[in-house]
């Protein structure tokens, strides 16, 4: 079955939906479980995928456009016409590796920052696709770290929020003119 919630990875001139930026209290509030797996969810996701090609994401979740369900699209080849975007609703991570690693990570709500997160490798996560059909998948590598990315999204955590060096953490937000005041570290 194909997709239903397909779109032309191109950038749009107006994209569908508003991405809030950090300082903005939407990407602060936990995201709800969607109960019921509906056309409108998949207008949703298609609005999301459109608004994520245009501001050139591999992945985006619906806290970071006011929407305050657990859903996330993720594509981690947005050149790639072939590769299908996931989308996750309900995602859940069932299981997750010792290994740690660090990469530099960046975020649609957070333009032009980028910093290094540590995080599990390898991950297994547990959600219902855009039918609401249960799914498991194992992921590692950008795909892994772009899940768990957004992920944290539907708890309202940013990725400024994992940032260990401060130093740098600080550095980045005064350069692109955002409040240190808006990261809350976890951890």
């Amino acid at each position: 079955m194909t997709s239903e919630v397909l779109v032309e990875k191109k950038k749009l001139e107006n994209p569908p939906l508003e991405i809030r930026v950090l300082g903005d209290r939407a990407l602060r509030q936990p995201a709800k479980r969607i109960a019921k797996v509906d056309s409108e969810i998949r207008d949703l996701v298609r609005e999301m995928l459109q608004t994520m090609y245009s501001a050139d994401g591999i992945g985006l979740a619906a806290p970071q456009v006011a929407v305050q369900k657990q859903l996330i699209v993720v594509d981690c080849e947005p050149d790639n016409p072939a590769n299908q975007p996931l989308v996750l609703i309900n995602p859940t991570i069932k299981a997750l590796t010792r290994d740690l690693c660090v990469a530099q990570e960046g975020c649609l709500s957070i333009p032009k920052v980028y910093l290094d997160v540590k995080r599990p490798e390898a991950i297994e996560v547990a959600y219902k696709d855009e039918y609401g059909r249960p799914r498991t998948l194992k992921a590692t590598g950008l795909l892994s770290r772009a899940i768990q990315h957004e992920m944290d999204h539907l708890n309202g955590v940013l990725f400024v929020d994992r940032v260990e060096n401060s130093l740098a953490l600080t550095q980045e937000l005064n350069k692109y003119g955002f409040s240190t005041q808006a990261v809350k570290p976890v951890g």
